[in-house]
């Protein structure tokens, strides 16, 4: 039976994660430098697969790093890869967060509390699983036997910990930037189980000879 590959990768280093910022989908900035240069220091070192197609968020930082990793690649732009909307807390720094009441009482699930402005939680999480299935859905219908995605952390931890095998919290699917899994899946496995399964990190190489 036939397997649909897809890349999950998520984007490179902006200057808000090197300062701590809390930058979601209400934020659209750039890679920084050392962003870009980790991201070609990634490809030298490792291996990115070649592929024709690549789904990507429309933030910038996102694109950018579809463009760096896939340069000739066909883009394909995608509303619903947009990270989590932050709501009150976006664009402001984790020291400042951290003693920040509402900040507390989100970061507990059991408050159920949605921030001002914010994408609640359980539609965040809906759409993530919706946009997987259909871009392998996409994938199956076209006849693309591998495309890549690049998209942002929290994205691809609400994806896999809901559609992935083995499963896995979502803070176990945690990836650096520039970095994801390969997933696959088949037709009837789609179809029936909802489910594609985690079988390599991207980019290859990287991390497989590290010591636990």
């Amino acid at each position: 039976m036939k397997n649909y590959t897809l890349y999950l990768i998520r984007h490179g280093i902006t200057q808000a994660n090197l300062d701590g910022i809390y930058a979601g989908g209400g934020t659209d900035i750039p890679l920084c430098q050392e962003g870009k240069e980790d991201l070609a220091s990634l490809a030298q070192q490792f291996v990115y697969p070649t592929v024709e197609t690549v789904f990507v968020s429309p933030l910038r930082r996102a694109q950018q790093t579809a463009q760096l990793l896939f340069p000739t690649s066909k883009k394909l732009v995608l509303e619903n890869l947009r990270e989590n909307h932050f709501g009150e807390f976006e664009g402001r720094p984790m020291a400042e967060l951290k003693n920040d009441p509402n900040f507390q009482k989100w970061m507990n699930p059991q408050n159920k509390y949605t921030p001002q402005g914010a994408e609640p939680v359980l539609e965040f999480h809906k759409r993530c699983s919706e946009t997987l299935l259909k871009m392998f859905e996409y994938m199956i219908k076209a006849g693309i036997s591998q495309a890549a995605c690049v998209t942002h952390g929290g994205v691809i931890m609400s994806m896999l910990a809901q559609n992935a095998l083995p499963r896995r919290l979502p803070e176990q699917w945690m990836t650096d930037p520039g970095c994801g899994f390969q997933l696959q899946t088949t037709t009837s496995m789609w179809m029936r189980d909802q489910l594609v399964e985690a079988v390599r990190i991207v980019p290859f190489g990287y991390l497989e000879n590290t010591q636990e």
